[in-house]
């Protein structure tokens, strides 16, 4: 089926949405299996784009999307929805008719679903095709950040798309046939090979007062069970005023600091005063507990940044994940060491698990370098996931605050 097709509003509404998707068949030609999956007990699946961010047909897919959303905002767009802050299975009232109808208007909803003012499964999957868009935990329920990003207005989305398709464009070249790429604003890194994406790993970036940097570099190395030399920014800003208030932290936290004479107790030094910036304070190797957990991805720049495990894994459910202080933190860090060390002659996972395990310090250098890219886009679209909107969280865009961003408490280090 082309997109031809389909009736005018039909495909837009499946370019916005994406929420028909598969691997296998466009979005365009899916408008009508979109409808049927609503009875077929799928509504807890949503669909994952397989298509790179960084590549044409993503670029295809945003250049469309403009068209689409100035072709939407034209007949009115959509209009900011009353709502609680929390709406879920089995809630009733006219918030629920409005969510329906702010949610056909982006095809997240099929406009066969009815006007019931009943929070209902087809609600559900359509709250939880909204959140995928946006970045949101994919619950199927309302909360602050849902009605957040749903209230967005339309010009300000189009503005985004129109932003973000100069940086697209940008990145249109050939990035090599295997590569990583880590977009900020999504918190998120995407492995490609052969022009589709191998995995996916949600990610730990910078706070907005310590931002990962943009760059374009190459992995050659990955450090098994690291130790961790605390950088000098993290001692005068972090560890200083920490040591302050828990005396305990450093030997706690298995911090050796290392002076010209070798290693010194904590009770040596003077707390109160800068003293202990001309030390250095090392981490012990231990996944448990070392803030590298039980892998360093090194990625040479000069910004001194590279990726990293991390005890710490909660972080990976939070929909806010600017954390850190300018290093990465992967999920599912196996997986993706794995896949970067898969044509390296004896690193195959089981040996990956017994290194880990053994916990020696052991380096595995790539036996062919893996492109990476950390990038800033906050718009875009594929031919099957839809058009992506997040937060712009370090203000690149030049828009204002980011309205979900604001909703969101500070974090801790």
């Amino acid at each position: 089926m082309s997109t031809k097709s389909l009736p005018r509003r039909e495909t837009v509404l499946a370019l916005l949405s994406g929420a028909a998707a598969t691997t296998a068949v466009p979005a365009f030609a899916q408008q009508a299996e979109w409808r049927q999956s609503y009875d077929s007990g799928a509504r807890n699946a949503v669909a994952r784009s397989h298509t790179p961010m960084l590549s044409p047909e993503s670029l295809q897919a945003t250049e469309a999307a403009i068209v689409a959303y100035r072709d939407l905002a034209a007949r009115g767009g959509w209009q900011p929805v009353q709502l609680g802050d929390k709406l879920g299975v089995g809630s009733r009232g006219p918030g629920v008719v409005a969510l329906r109808q702010r949610l056909i208007i982006t095809g997240d909803l099929d406009a066969n679903a009815g006007t019931s003012n009943v929070y209902d499964s087809y609600v559900e999957a359509g709250v939880r095709n909204f959140q995928a868009r946006v970045g949101l935990s994919t619950t199927g329920a309302i909360n602050r950040a849902t009605v957040a990003a749903l209230n967005v207005p339309i010009d300000r989305r189009i503005r985004q798309l129109e932003t973000n398709v100069v940086r697209l464009r940008s990145w249109s070249g050939n990035l090599g046939g295997r590569y990583v790429v880590a977009n900020i604003p999504a918190a998120m890194v995407e492995t490609v090979e052969n022009g589709v994406v191998a995995t996916r790993h949600a990610a730990g970036v910078g706070k907005i007062d310590r931002q990962s940097p943009l760059l374009s570099t190459k992995i050659p190395e990955v450090n098994f069970n690291p130790t961790w030399t605390v950088p000098a920014s993290i001692i005068k800003k972090d560890l200083i005023p920490k040591m302050r208030k828990e005396p305990s932290y450093l030997t706690e936290n298995k911090i050796r600091i290392i002076g010209p004479s070798g290693e010194i107790a904590p009770e040596r030094v003077n707390w109160n005063s800068d003293e202990a910036t001309r030390y250095t304070f090392r981490q012990d190797p231990g996944g448990e507990f070392n803030s590298l957990g039980f892998v360093r991805i090194n990625i040479p720049s000069p910004h001194g940044v590279y990726m990293h495990d991390t005890p710490a894994k909660g972080i990976f459910g939070d929909d806010f994940r600017f954390v850190s202080s300018g290093c990465m933190r992967v999920q599912n860090v196996r997986d993706y060491i794995a896949w970067l060390l898969k044509d390296t002659p004896g690193w195959d996972r089981a040996k990956i698990d017994q290194v880990i395990a053994s916990g020696e310090r052991i380096n595995a250098r790539i036996s062919t370098p893996v492109p990476c890219y950390w990038v800033y886009v906050t718009a875009w679209a594929t031919p099957d996931g839809g058009v992506q909107f997040r937060d712009d969280i370090y203000n690149k865009d030049g828009l204002g605050p980011a309205p979900v961003a604001a909703l969101q408490g500070e974090q801790d280090i």
